[in-house]
């Protein structure tokens, strides 16, 4: 079979967020094509941005996800704040990071048991899997709704939050609003640890993978919504360097761009790099999550990257139950600040990587120019070199078992394709 000449076409993934498609081409044995087909229509974000107030941007891109429409909010603040050499105050910042620490586990968990564990359990799908796993369908719902329960109380509801502006919030949370979220997140931490010795269990293919790493890194804390960009390369730079390390191009068989570093490089994004590079800031409790489920200092088999995301869970579940017991009010909701002319820069890490904005703003503070680069979009050149090196190898399985396992390739880094979707320009060629 491996000197056929075939085309396996996946013409919609299924639980992915957004549509997309597989195509592989193995010509007398040799694979020489494996794309991510991105179709879904670009969405023009940028555009839409430019004559916009400045203040409206956290807004504006929060409706380009509703899953994980915290990390654009976060993105745009810290971008306009840059600009604008904006402070934030560190009860602003905690809370800040008790909202990502909602867009995290409800983000993570959603992937890991709705769309990811079927696969390596025979599934076709969550529904059919809770059949037999009811339990543990309900237990992650349950693990699930403690996220956006922050969420929904720190932005005001659940899906697109209306609470958060540059500088901070609308309205700051009592500690007595803050506290019914306690029993909940406790319960979630001592079940996600012990979920996560069950899906340590599962059988992973034999696949390493020697990847560039690139994620935030902080001083003193494990990266969410503020870090230099750095890279397992040796790549140390302020994140109003991004643009040098990291540049956008098109590819015909996709609506998102892709991205590679200056010389041509592929970059890896999200759980996997974070981890790696950020080992030594995890939590007490996810430090021995990760010992008790195997987990090496670095893991460079994607496969197991639903192993690194449910530690991620452990980490956010117990830095939420740290913010919310130290929570004091601060005596403002937001710093004041003007906006005023120039370029401002921000990266935050999203559940699926980093998610970088660019602003250039005017003297009337109006938006200009604006760049968005979502990690779905990084990852794609990644994600199909993956795709070729794991099917090379086997290409004497039959179709229907190399479309399965390269779906499961796919998923494996959660991808949020119509976050990917909005490039600005278009060039049409006509011969």
């Amino acid at each position: 079979m491996t000197d056929a000449t075939r085309t396996i076409d996946v013409n919609y993934l299924a639980r992915v967020e957004g549509e997309g498609a597989l195509h592989l081409a193995i010509d007398n044995g040799q694979l020489t094509a494996a794309q991510l087909r991105i179709f879904e229509p670009p969405r023009y974000f940028e555009a839409l941005l430019r004559g916009r107030d400045c203040r409206e941007a956290p807004d504006i891109t929060a409706r380009i996800c509703g899953i994980c429409p915290v990390a654009y909010l976060m993105s745009a603040c810290a971008a306009i704040e840059d600009l604008c050499g904006v402070s934030v105050p560190p009860p602003i910042a905690d809370l800040r990071r008790l909202l990502y620490c909602g867009e995290w586990i409800e983000s993570h968990v959603l992937h890991m048991f709705m769309l990811h564990l079927p696969d390596f359990l025979g599934y076709p799908d969550a529904v059919s899997m809770a059949r037999d796993h009811g339990d543990l369908v309900r237990t992650a719902l349950r693990i699930k709704k403690a996220g956006n329960g922050i969420v929904a109380l720190l932005g005001g509801r659940e899906i697109h939050p209306i609470n958060v502006r540059i500088g901070g919030f609308y309205r700051l949370p009592t500690r007595a609003e803050l506290a019914p979220l306690r029993d909940e997140l406790a319960f979630a931490l001592d079940t996600m640890e012990k979920a996560l010795g069950t899906l340590a269990a599962l059988d992973f293919p034999d696949f390493d993978r020697d990847y560039t790493f690139v994620a935030l890194r902080h001083d003193s804390e494990y990266p969410m919504g503020r870090g230099r960009l750095v890279s397992s390369g040796g790549v140390d730079l302020p994140v109003a360097r991004y643009d040098d390390y990291l540049t956008e191009h098109h590819v015909r068989h996709s609506t998102s761009l892709h991205s590679r570093t200056a010389d041509g490089g592929v970059v890896h994004l999200g759980p996997l790099a974070r981890y790696a590079l950020n080992g030594d800031r995890l939590t007490p409790r996810a430090r021995a999550a990760a010992q008790a489920a195997g987990l090496p200092a670095v893991v460079r088999n994607p496969f197991r990257s639903i192993l690194v995301r449910g530690v991620e869970v452990v980490l956010a579940l117990e830095e939420a139950l740290r913010l919310v017991d130290s929570y004091v009010p601060g005596d403002t909701p937001a710093a004041a600040f003007e906006p005023r002319a120039g370029t401002g820069y921000g990266a935050t890490e999203a559940p699926r990587g980093v998610l970088y904005h660019r602003y250039q703003v005017d003297a009337t503070g109006l938006i200009t120019d604006a760049k968005i680069v979502a990690p779905t979009s990084v990852n794609q050149a990644v994600i199909e070199a993956d795709l070729r090196h794991y099917v090379q190898p086997r290409l004497d399985q039959p179709d229907e078992a190399l479309r399965a396992v390269c779906e499961t390739a796919i998923r494996n880094y959660d991808p949020c394709i119509s976050c990917s979707a909005h490039f600005l320009k278009l060039t049409v060629e006509r011969h």
